[in-house]
This record gives structure tokens, sequence and C-alpha cells, in this order.
């Protein structure tokens, strides 16, 4: 069924109380005093409808709001009146009389800190105030004066209520007007309660037939008048400190106004359409667009992002430029478009946000909640991302972005931790989302103090046994500082984490309090996979730039505080980059990887011109990651470490850790982009020949598997391969080498390695 179309109607008093008008068309409609409430309106369209009250009930409203003026007048004069009354008041007794005066200037004290600090603080701290000093008062009156002090303080005590009372009147009155009729009625309004207050005042003066009473009297009304009109006029601006007067006030006046309370919003257009008066309490305001509405700080926002009147201003207005939003609940805000350039959205919550195409360039996103988020076509060139909480449902399509930084920002350091480390590089069209596309189901164990690697060790593993739908794999480690370790763990989807990492550190601990003897025997009984985590754990920790993986990161931390010259000693040779790939699919078979990178590492370490050789890895590789690795890192040695599939390619990962295959074609175009840097691939997958043979036509050395390979002999030959590499020896010997260490350790599998060599021209 096609969506309703109510375009241009007269819909005044219409109830579609609960109805489903997903996608209807209410365009340039009059929706006076209309009732939404409830409804699916998702993707419907109000540009510039007319909402707010029907003719009967602004009249209505107009004519009370004319009444509460001249309330507002009774109030203030009264105020007057009790003041006259309490200064009039003469006695015989001498010592009575000083007792009065007291009380007397007592009362004025407590009217003047009323309306000093309601103006400075609000209503709210004026009444506080009040009651504090009062209590005060009477605390510090005479034993003579108490009485009379009690008495009259109570009477001032009426009086400032009754002002308080007056301020309220005035606010409603004014946003009743200005909900209804605008400029005129306001100014009828506030005319009206002065002469209203005035007229009263000089009543209460002739009746009492003194003369300076009288104008005292008037003096008083009419200074109390205009106070509460300051009062009031300033709630209905929007300051903060009047939120309770505004809050009645505009409750009141959307009374009969058009509603959308409980109603789904979702995607709704709201775009020029004038809401006075309107009731969006409880609403569901999921990127709901506002720009260009009138009268949007008169409509009911209950608990809504509408009640923030910055917030407001740039639904309205687009122009957020260094606005403050730290810690606010934004869910579902549509700023498309919006200049926020220097805007600061620390620990805000912006799940579901739409920020397409709005300028973020210098923005502090620093925590902030990004789930859903989308960011298509915006600006975040120099943004500070430190810890923000990307999703794999934050979209980040055609972001132009040359530029962020992982740090907040100091007087010392007031770019920190840029990415591209590079000051003179910047991210290409398209790059960056391919750069900070988070892996999001991790779970991060961070270990704040005694690292132990054999307790780390035991405990991952006991936990992947206890756990098999889980999916544990370790995709990353890192060192923090000196006595700080994290690893993180790729999961299976809806893991619960919290209790996963609960347990994981009740073992852990527990572990930590044995003795010696009693690890050593656990780890006997244990098969070789502890031994091997453990190795891998102390590597880590001895050199952190080898383990930790500055894949798709989440923030600050996906890096590390280290750069490659902690890792890398300054010698003149140049330094050549051995890049590993990993991959192991979850629905694939299970590969010894760690292993194997664990004896590459450690060959490295062994070998004699080890300075001339910088190894960096992708762990659980997909596509993107690849070309990302290779623009990186630039290197001169590419080896792959996962499974083969002959003509149909290697297998890969996709976004859910399921099997991606390359062809063969795809993967060839990829390295002859990089040609001039590789000098050597290494394709240690079965039946990857095929892959090999396509390569070598522009790499000079590719060397592959010409069927299956197990486990046992792809680590020798790697083992071997790279130890001859880093001693100084070429290619083909290293390739040699590493065929007879398989064939050393008795296994029969040392023709399946394979050399492919780029022909000369």
């Amino acid at each position: 069924m096609p969506p309703q179309d109510y375009s241009g109607q007269n819909l005044r008093g219409r109830s579609f109380k609960n109805q489903n008008l997903e996608g209807a068309n209410f365009s340039g409609a009059d929706i006076r005093s209309a009732d939404f409430s409830g409804a699916n309106l998702t993707g419907a369209n109000f540009s510039h409808a007319k909402a707010g009250l029907q003719k009967r009930w602004a009249i209505f409203l107009v004519v009370i709001s004319w009444l509460l003026s001249g309330i507002s007048g009774v109030f203030s004069s009264l105020a007057g009146v009790f003041v006259v009354s309490i200064l009039s008041y003469s006695s015989e007794d001498h010592l009575e009389q000083i007792s009065y005066q007291i009380a007397n200037l007592g009362v004025i004290i407590l009217i003047v800190i009323f309306f000093f600090v309601t103006i400075r603080q609000g209503i709210q701290a004026g009444f506080a105030a009040l009651a504090v000093a009062g209590a005060g008062a009477l605390a510090g009156a005479g034993a003579l004066a108490v009485a009379f002090a009690g008495t009259f303080a109570l009477v001032g005590a009426i009086a400032v209520a009754l002002a308080g009372a007056g301020a309220l009147a005035v606010a409603v009155a004014v946003a009743v007007a200005v909900a209804v009729a605008g400029v005129v009625a306001v100014a009828g309004v506030v005319a009206g309660t002065v002469a209203f207050s005035g007229a009263f005042a000089f009543t209460l003066a002739g009746a009492g037939a003194v003369a300076l009473a009288g104008a005292v009297t008037l003096a008083v009304a009419v200074a109390v008048t205009l106070l509460n009109i300051y009062i009031g006029w300033r709630a209905i601006k929007g300051d903060e400190k009047q939120a309770l007067i505004r809050n009645i006030a505009v409750a009141f006046a959307a009374f009969c106004g058009t509603s959308f309370r409980k109603a789904d919003l979702t995607d709704t257009n709201f775009t020029g359409a004038t809401l006075k008066s309107t009731d969006f309490r409880k609403a569901i305001l999921t990127r709901t667009c506002f720009r260009r509405t009138k009268k949007l700080e008169f409509v009911r926002p209950g608990t809504t992002y509408l009640q923030k009147v910055h917030v407001r201003e740039v639904l309205v207005t687009a122009l957020g430029k260094d606005k403050i939003f730290d810690r606010a609940d934004l869910r579902g805000v549509n700023f498309t478009g919006a200049n926020l350039v220097d805007a600061s959205f620390i620990g805000t919550n912006l799940s579901k946000a739409n920020l397409q195409d709005a300028d973020l360039s210098r923005a502090k996103l620093i925590q902030a909640q990004l789930d859903g988020t989308d960011f298509t076509g915006a600006t975040l060139t120099g943004a500070y991302i430190k810890d923000w909480g990307i999703t794999s449902d934050t979209k980040f399509d055609g972001v132009r972005c040359e530029y962020v930084y992982m740090r907040q920002p100091t007087k010392e350091d007031p770019d920190p931790f840029r990415k591209p480390d590079n000051r003179e590089e910047i991210f290409g069209d398209g790059e960056f989302g391919d750069f900070i596309k988070p892996i999001v189901d991790t779970l991060d164990l961070y270990h704040n103090q005694g690292v132990d690697p054999r307790a780390i060790a035991i405990s991952f593993k006991e936990l992947a046994e206890n756990h098999p739908d889980a999916e544990l794999e370790i995709v990353a480690t890192e060192k923090r500082g000196e006595d700080k370790f994290l690893l993180r763990a790729k999961t299976a989807e809806n893991v619960d984490k919290s209790q996963l990492s609960a347990e994981y550190f009740e073992t852990y601990n527990q572990l930590k309090a044995l003795a010696e003897q009693e690890i050593q025997k656990l780890i006997a009984e244990k098969d070789d996979r502890i031994h091997s985590l453990e190795i891998m754990v102390g590597t880590a920790l001895q050199r952190p730039s080898f383990y930790t993986q500055t894949y798709h990161n989440q923030g600050n931390t996906a890096f590390n505080d280290y750069s490659s010259a902690d890792s890398t000693p300054k010698t003149n040779t140049p330094v050549k980059t051995i890049l590993i790939l990993a991959s192991n699919p979850k629905n694939t078979s299970s590969l010894r990887l760690n292993e194997e990178i664990r004896e590459i590492d450690a060959g490295l370490q062994r070998a004699k011109k080890r300075e001339q050789f910088n190894l960096q890895q992708r762990w659980a590789v997909r596509t993107q990651d690849v070309y990302q690795a290779l623009l990186d890192f630039k290197p001169q040695l590419v080896h792959f470490s996962g499974h083969g599939s002959g003509d149909d390619g290697l297998v890969l990962e996709d976004e859910t850790g399921n099997v991606r295959l390359v062809d063969t074609v795809a993967l060839t175009e990829l390295f002859k982009l990089f040609a001039s840097d590789i000098e050597c691939v290494v394709l240690n997958a079965c039946y990857s020949e095929v892959q090999a043979s396509a390569i070598a036509t522009h790499i000079p050395y590719v060397i592959a598997m010409n069927k299956a390979i197990g486990d046992k002999a792809a680590i020798k030959f790697a083992t071997g391969f790279y130890n001859a590499l880093c001693a100084g020896e070429s290619v083909e010997f290293a390739y040699k080498l590493g065929c007879n260490v398989i064939q050393l350790d008795g296994i029969a599998e040392h023709l399946t390695p394979v050399l492919k060599k780029r022909a000369r021209v």
C-alpha cells in the first residue's frame, strides 16, 4: 500500500492516535491541535506543516494570559502592602518598637536576597536561599525579639512567595502570548501586568488614606512587577537557571496543541515546519530533521534532546562551531550538514546519530559512543578520536579526512599522536574508512600489574576450552608502560564478554598465587600450545612493537606509544621490512600460525644481521587489511600464512570472520601496484602455486606450495628460510635451506615448496 498523502490538507483537531502512518506525506498541512500520540510516523514528511493551537484554544489561552497578568499584578501589589504594613507599624513600648524594626529589616533583606539569587541562579535557588536566610535570622534574633522576628519573618516569606508566584504568572502569560499571538500579545501582557499592579496598589493606598504608604506600596508593587517580568522573560528566552519556570510555562502554553507524544518519528522530516505549542514528550527522535523549523523553542520536549538550547540551535540552523556537547545524550540526533568545527563531544552518546556531510574538523570525539552513527560524507580532518566507541555499524563511506589525532590535545602537545605518523602524508580519498574500521567483537584482557606470561597462557587456554562457542582467537598483544599488558582476542557475536573476562581473571589470579612447582606441574600437563602462547606473550613484553596490532582501531587502544626506533636499531644499511599476513577463518581447519610466526621472530632475534630487518604483522586479515598494510609499511618481503584454494584463490576473512576467497587476477594486480618495493612474496598456503606463477610476472621472487602442506612442514620451511635470509643469504639460498630443513626433520614434504622467479627482460 502506498504511503498516505495528506499534503496541504486542513487536519486541525484530527486524531491519528496509534495509527501506522509510515512514510505519510503531511507537507504544508495544517495540523494544529492534531493528535499523533503513539503513531508510527517513520519516514513521514511534515515539511512546512503548521502545528500548534486551534483558534478556539488560542483565544482561550490569550484570555488566560491576560488573567495571569492581572494575577501577577495582584501578587506584586500584595507584596508591597506587606512591606508597607511592616514599615508603618509603631508601638509605645520602646523595646517592642526596636524588636519590630529588627524584624522589618530582616523581612526586607529576605526579599532582596530572594530576588538577587533568583535572577542570578534561578527561582529554586532563590527559595533555598530564602529558607537559609530566614533560619539564620531566627537563630540570631535576641531573646526579646524572637516572637516579633518570627512573626514578621513569616510575613516576609509570604511576601516573597507572592512575588515568586507573580514571576511564574508572568512567565506563563508570556509563553502563552508568544505561542498564540506573538509580540503584540507579549507587550499587552507586560503592560497589563504593570498597569494592574499600579492600579491595585493605588486602590490599596486610597483605602489606607496614607499618601506616603500609598506611594511606597505603588513603588514596591511596580519594582516587584518589573523583577517578575524580567525573570519570566529570561525563563522564556531559555535561561537554564530559570528552567523550572520555563518548563511550567511552556507546558501550559502547549495545552491542547499538536501532540506527538510517544510517537515514532524516526527519519521524520520537519523542515520549515512551525512547531510552537507541540508536545514531543517520550517521542522517538532518531535522525529526525528539524532544519529551519520555527518556534522549536516553544515545544514541550520532555526528556528528549530538544530540551537543550544549544542542541535546538544546531538542529535549526546547522551552526554548531565551538559548541560543547560533552557527556550529553544525543542518541539519534540529526546534525546533517552541520558546521561542527572545533565542537566538543567528549563522552557524548551519539549512537545512531546522523552526521552525514557534517564538518567535524578538529572536533573532540574522545570517548564518544558511536554505535550505528552515520558519518557518510563527513569531514573529520584533525578530529581527536581517543577511545571513541565505533562499531561495525558505524558508517564511514566517503568520509573526508586528511589526518586524525589519537590522543587528547594539551597545551604542550596540541596535536598528539597524529595518523598518518608522517606529517608530510595524508589519507587519500576513501582511505580513512578502511584505516579506522574496527574489529568489534573482541575480548580485551587488560593486566595492570605483575604480568605473568605463564599464567596468561594457561588462563587463556582454559577459557578457550571452557567456551568453544566463543571462538576465541588472539588478534593482538600489547605492552603498555613498564608493568601493563593487553591481550585482545576476537570472539563470536553475542558473546557475554563480561562473563568471559571475569572467568579469565579468576583463573589468572589463582595461578599467580601458586608456587613455582605447582605452575611447572600444571604446564607439563597441558599441550604445547600453552608453551607457544607463553613465548608469544614474553616476546611481546620484550619487543612491544612486534606484537602490537595496528589493525582497524577503536581509538587509542589499538596503537602503542613505541616508535619503530624502539625495536629497530639505527644502522647505515637500509632496513628491510618483513610483513606477516595471517588468516585462519573460523569455519576453516585450525592452523598453528602463532608457532610459525614465533619461530620466524626467534630466528630474527638470533640472526647476526637482525638489525637489517623489521618484522610487522597483521592477523585475521581481510582484503582491505592487505592493501592497507602494504600502504602502511612498504615491505620488501611479504609472507602470507593461511589457507589456499588452488584456482579459486587465497582464503582471507570477511567482516564476520568467515571465508572470503581472493582470486588470482585481483591478487596479481595488487602486487603489481607495489612491485617497486616488494622483492619477495612467500605464500605459505596449500595449492598456492597458481597464484605464485601469476604474481611472479611482477615480483622478482615468489615462493608457494604446489599441493597441500602440513602445519609442521610449513613451520619448518619458514624457520629455515628466514634464518638464512636474516643471516644475509640470498632468497634462492634461503629457499633451498627451507626445503632442506623439512627433509632433515624427516618430513616427506620437502618438494612441496616451489620458487618462481620473474623472467628477465
